[in-house]
C-alpha cells in the first residue's frame, strides 16, 4: 500500500469499524449480540471465520456463535472447554497488546481433544507475515469497568482476508472491537436483567414490594451509570433518581443531581443530537458536565417504564462511561483525516468538509433548504419546551446553501477556496534532500496557519500544494486574504543553518450548491494555474485533472 492510499484504507476501515461496532449496540437480546460479535469481525474486520466463546458462570467457555463457515458452525456450536485448557491457551500466545497470536508451531497445546477449534486447508505460508492454516488469534472480551474486569469471553478468529498477518493498524482494531464487545454483551445481559426485572413488576402485581426491591438493587448497584426522569407533566425532563455509579461519573451528589434534567447536564454541542434520540430503544455518544465544569463523553440509552394505566410515564436511562473508548477513536480518526508531516487536515479530510457544505439541490431565493422532519417529541422529556424546540439547533434542522458571490446575491459573500502551490520548492528538494523539503513545508504550513482565522481550514492536498477554505469572504476580501498568505510564505526559512526561500501562486476558487467537491478544487487549481501563467509569460505544462 502506498503512502497516498494509506489514510483512505484507514478512514475506511475506521467508518466500518465504526458501523459494526454500532450495530453490536442495536441488538434486542443476548443472542442476538453475540452473533452480531461475530459477524462483525468478518463483515467490519476483514476475517474468514469468527467464533466467540462465552463464560459461563460454572467458568467453562462454551461456544456461542460462529461466522463466516457454514461448516464450522455446525461442526462447533455449543461445543464446551474447560477454563483451564483456556488460561494454558492465554498464557502461551505472543502477546499483541491485549491480542494473543498462538503460531502454528504451538499448535500441540489443542491437540487434547477439548478445545473447539477449527484447521483450514491451504499451503503452508511463503513469507514471514503469512498467515499459517493453524494459526490462531485471541481477542479476549473483559467486563466493565473500564475493560479491566472479569473474563466474559473470547474471540478467536482465523485467516485474515489477504492472507496475511494483521498489522498494528489492524491490530488495534481488533482490540478496540474486542474491547467493545465487551461492554456490548455486558450490557446485553444487564438489559435482559432489567427487562426481567420489569416484566415481574408488570405481571406480580401483588409482588411490588419485592419487585420494587429487585428493581432497586439492580439500579442502585449497576456498574454504569442508572437514572430515572420524568415523562411529561409540569417536571417533564426532572431527574428523579440517579444511581451511585452516576453520581460518581459527574462528581454531584444525589441530592443535587435531583435538581437538574439532562438539557442542564449535556453539551451544547450535543444539544442536537439529545434531541433526535428517540425515546424507544434510542441511544446517544454525547458529552455530560461534571462538576469541575468538564465534560465526560458517555454512552446514553433510553427505556420506558410504562404505567399499564396512563402509558409511559419514565424514562429510563442506561449511561455506560466511554471517554477512554472516545479517546482512543478521535486520535485513530485524526491519524486518518491529518497529514502526518504538517499536522493539517489532509486530502480526504479537505473533500470531506467541502462535501458538507454542499448539496446536489441549486438553492432556493432565501438560501435555505428546510428539514421535512420536525423536532422530536421525545425531546419534551429532556427538559425542553415549544419554543426551544422550535428554534433550529446550530444547523441540524436546517441547511443552509452555498452561494457563489456573484452580483448581489448573498451579500457578495461565499465560500472562497484557495488553492497554493510553492514556488521554487523542487530546487530545494533537489539541492538540500528531503529533509530541507520536509522542514519548509512544516514551515509554510505553520505561516498559512497563523494568518487565517478561526474556523477557517487549511489543508495540505500533497506534495507542495495547499488549500484554504474561507467562509463569509467577498472576491476582494479573498484577494487581500491570497496576498497576505503569500507575504506570509515569502520571508527566508531556516534549514540546517542555512535560508531559503519559496514563493507561492494562488488561485481563487468559489463554492457553490450544485457543484462538487472536485470541481471546486479543480476550479480553483485551473485558476492558480492562469495565475503562474500569467506573471511568468510562459504557457504552464499540461496539468492532470483532479
Amino acid at each position: 500500500m502506498d503512502n497516498e492510499s494509506e489514510p483512505y484504507v484507514r478512514l475506511a476501515t475506521l467508518r466500518q469499524l465504526h458501523k459494526v461496532v454500532a450495530e453490536l449496540n442495536t441488538a434486542r437480546s443476548l443472542a442476538d449480540t453475540l452473533q452480531a460479535v461475530a459477524d462483525g469481525v468478518v463483515k467490519g474486520l476483514g476475517y474468514e471465520l469468527a467464533c466467540v466463546n462465552l463464560a459461563r458462570p460454572d467458568g467453562d467457555l462454551i461456544v456461542a456463535s460462529v461466522a463466516g463457515n457454514a461448516a464450522a458452525e455446525a461442526l462447533m456450536a455449543g461445543r464446551v472447554a474447560p477454563r483451564a485448557t483456556w488460561d494454558r491457551l492465554l498464557s502461551i500466545g505472543e502477546r499483541w497488546g491485549a491480542l494473543r497470536f498462538v503460531p502454528h508451531t504451538e499448535a500441540w497445546v489443542m491437540d487434547g481433544g477439548d478445545m473447539p477449534i477449527w484447521r483450514t486447508d491451504g499451503p503452508p505460508p511463503r513469507f514471514p507475515d503469512e498467515w499459517h492454516p493453524e494459526d490462531l488469534l485471541l481477542a479476549p472480551m473483559y467486563a466493565p469497568p473500564a475493560g479491566g474486569g472479569e473474563l466474559i469471553g473470547v474471540i478467536s478468529v482465523d485467516r485474515p482476508q489477504g492472507g496475511r498477518k494483521p498489522g498494528p493498524w489492524g491490530r488495534e482494531a481488533l482490540q478496540t472491537y474486542a474491547f467493545q464487545a465487551g461492554i456490548a454483551i455486558s450490557n446485553a445481559r444487564l438489559r435482559a436483567n432489567m427487562q426481567r426485572a420489569l416484566v415481574r413488576l408488570e405481571r406480580e402485581q401483588q409482588a411490588l414490594r419485592a419487585s420494587e426491591e429487585s428493581f432497586r438493587q439492580a439500579f442502585e448497584y449497576a456498574p454504569s451509570g442508572m437514572a430515572v426522569a420524568e415523562m411529561g407533566g409540569d417536571q417533564h425532563g426532572k431527574l428523579l433518581r440517579a444511581n451511585d455509579a452516576l453520581c460518581r461519573l459527574l462528581g454531584r451528589p444525589a441530592a443535587t443531581m435531583r435538581r437538574y434534567s439532562f438539557s442542564d447536564l449535556v453539551h451544547p454541542e450535543d444539544v442536537g443530537l439529545l434531541l433526535r434520540t428517540s425515546a424507544e430503544g434510542g441511544r446517544a455518544e454525547l458529552r455530560l458536565a461534571r462538576r469541575d465544569g468538564t465534560y465526560v463523553w458517555v454512552s446514553l440509552r433510553n427505556s420506558v417504564v410504562a404505567d399499564a394505566a396512563d402509558g409511559p410515564r419514565f424514562l429510563l436511562t442506561h449511561i455506560e462511561d466511554i471517554e477512554e473508548r472516545k479517546g482512543r477513536e478521535l486520535a485513530l480518526a485524526h491519524r486518518a483525516s491529518h497529514d502526518s508531516l504538517t499536522g493539517l487536515p489532509n486530502s480526504a479530510e479537505l473533500r470531506a468538509r467541502l462535501s458538507g457544505r454542499l448539496c446536489s439541490r441549486p438553492h432556493g431565493p432565501d438560501g435555505q433548504a428546510a428539514d421535512p422532519e420536525g423536532p422530536d417529541e421525545f425531546a419534551y422529556s429532556y427538559g425542553y419546551g415549544p419554543e426551544e424546540m422550535a428554534r433550529p439547533l446550530g444547523g441540524y434542522d436546517h441547511h443552509t446553501h452555498t452561494i457563489v458571490p456573484e452580483g448581489e446575491a448573498a451579500g457578495g459573500k461565499g465560500l472562497a477556496v484557495l488553492f497554493c502551490d510553492l514556488d521554487g520548492f523542487k530546487s530545494i528538494n533537489d539541492r538540500f534532500g528531503h529533509n530541507a523539503g520536509d522542514a519548509v513545508l512544516i514551515e509554510v504550513a505553520r505561516r498559512l496557519s497563523s494568518v487565517v482565522r478561526d474556523g477557517d481550514t487549511v489543508a495540505r492536498l500533497g506534495g507542495d500544494e495547499f488549500v484554504v477554505l474561507a467562509d463569509g469572504l467577498g472576491p476582494e476580501d479573498a484577494e487581500d486574504l491570497a496576498v497576505r498568505l503569500r507575504t506570509a510564505i515569502l520571508p527566508p526559512i531556516r534549514v540546517d543553518s542555512r535560508a531559503v526561500r519559496v514563493g507561492a501562486s494562488f488561485g481563487i476558487g468559489w463554492a457553490g450548491c450544485g457543484m462538487t467537491a472536485e470541481e471546486v478544487l479543480q476550479s480553483a487549481d485551473q485558476r492558480m494555474y492562469m495565475e503562474k501563467r500569467s506573471r511568468s509569460g510562459n504557457r504552464p505544462n499540461h496539468r492532470r485533472a483532479g
